[in-house]
């Protein structure tokens, strides 16, 4: 007999069944408490609702634990790649030499995208965000590959999606990025390792050869790895729910990037640097604004400064700001808004007030810096974002349907009007 919880109401006992995950966690099953009780939970945001069951990432905010099936997200960091993560993701297990040999060169051989592609490309302004034509353009392969409609479909065509949708995805992001730019379009190339191929999409240019920095590949491939998943949050649970519906892998993940396009969640990094520029542009005194981030009663917040889910630190945030410190010495960038950056980290590590409030610079600050380091504009963050995220939303996707998971369908507690007589327009 499993534990149990009861629910005592209106002089019954209702028995709820207690769910233990395999590091203890415990959940209450409430799969049949409205068919016994009538009753429902309301939880705004779902922010103590378990919506599934799931193997893919653990999370421990208040020790700062994150892992990818199990293995640490600071020894996988240091020792893997971010292919070979996304392959632990995606099929459960680190992969052999060969599985990754394979994976790689599927990959490698599948980043071009339909020429076609180009014409949609162009109807764009150049002033379109690049998450909304990446969104789109995600949407758009399943004109190109329509068999991906299909719900039925084999695991071995299930699997060529996910090969193509991971080979193809840094292609649209850094042709969005050539759109905004009004540059012409890099195509792929294979000899190149995969964020060595996309910084050589979004930053060459076919008059000359690019030499990509080994260093800042190097920190690239860390940075997608620290946000390849992060358990169920915002834009994860849209693709679960939308794919619940049996949408496509590239409909579910359109609605995944448009989830993760919003500030509250993809674009974080974003505000960071935003922050970092206004400060710059009042004349760039740190103490002034440290001094307005502790007045309760001043409206201005640190962005990239603790986290909602971590209550003592980042886990992330400690392996990407070597990556950041590394990138900045390689390149020796004289820039002001990363010198205000700098001394802003200094106050938030050795003041007391941040270091009790556990106002830690987060991985949104530290990968702000990076790709301003790289020279990459703002409204581009959260498609690095998105590129990162990828292998997550692939593996959320693939375990919902695998588990033959029902149509997403919340209930709500409704406080509208009860019912009423209509009322004719001469009365109103």
């Amino acid at each position: 007999m499993g534990k149990k919880a009861e629910l005592h109401y209106e002089g019954k006992v209702f028995e709820i069944p207690v769910v233990t995950g395999s590091e203890n966690e415990n959940a209450l099953d409430i799969s049949k408490l409205r068919g016994e009780s009538g009753l429902i939970t309301l939880d705004r945001g779902f922010k103590n609702t378990g919506s599934t069951q799931s193997a893919i990432t653990f999370l421990n905010g208040e020790e700062g634990i994150l892992r990818y099936r199990g293995y640490s997200i600071e020894e996988l960091a240091e020792k893997s790649s971010f292919l070979e993560v996304s392959f632990l993701l995606i099929y459960g297990e680190l992969p052999t030499q060969q599985e990754l040999d394979k994976f790689t060169k599927d990959i490698s051989e599948h980043s071009l995208v339909h020429e076609d592609v180009k014409s949609i490309l162009d109807g764009y302004p150049s002033k379109a965000h690049p998450m909304g034509v990446l969104s789109s353009l995600v949407s758009a392969l399943t004109a190109f590959y329509p068999k991906s409609l299909d719900p039925n479909r084999s695991k071995e065509q299930i699997n060529g999606t996910i090969i193509r949708f991971i080979a193809k995805l840094p292609t649209l992001a850094a042709w969005s990025f050539k759109n905004r730019m009004r540059q012409p379009i890099m195509y792929p190339k294979n000899k190149l390792n995969y964020t060595s191929n996309f910084l050589h999409m979004m930053f060459g240019l076919p008059t000359q050869d690019t030499e990509i920095n080994p260093v800042v590949a190097k920190a690239l491939d860390k940075l997608l790895i620290l946000h390849a998943d992060h358990e169920q949050n915002c834009s994860a649970s849209t693709v679960r729910i939308v794919g619940s519906s049996h949408a496509s892998l590239y409909a579910s993940v359109s609605a995944g990037i448009a989830a993760l396009w919003g500030p509250l969640h993809g674009g974080a990094n974003q505000a960071v640097i935003e922050m970092l520029e206004e400060i710059k542009a009042d004349g760039g005194d740190v103490d002034k604004y440290v001094a307005k981030a502790k007045d309760k009663s001043d409206p201005f917040r640190l962005m990239g400064f603790g986290h909602r889910v971590y209550k003592n630190f980042d886990p992330r945030a400690t392996i990407i700001k070597k990556a950041a410190d590394d990138v900045l010495r390689e390149l020796g960038i004289e820039d002001p808004v990363l010198d205000i950056a700098m001394k802003l980290e200094k106050v938030a590590l050795e003041d007391e007030y941040f270091k009790v409030r556990g106002l830690y610079p987060n991985v949104d600050f530290y990968s702000g810096i990076i790709y301003r380091a790289l020279g990459i504009p703002t409204d581009m963050f959260t498609v690095m974002f998105a590129i990162g995220r990828l292998p997550g939303w692939i593996s959320q996707w693939k375990e919902m349907r695998e588990n033959n998971e029902p149509i997403g369908r919340p209930r709500q507690v409704y406080t509208g009007a009860t019912e009423r007589a209509y009322v004719g327009m001469e009365n109103r």
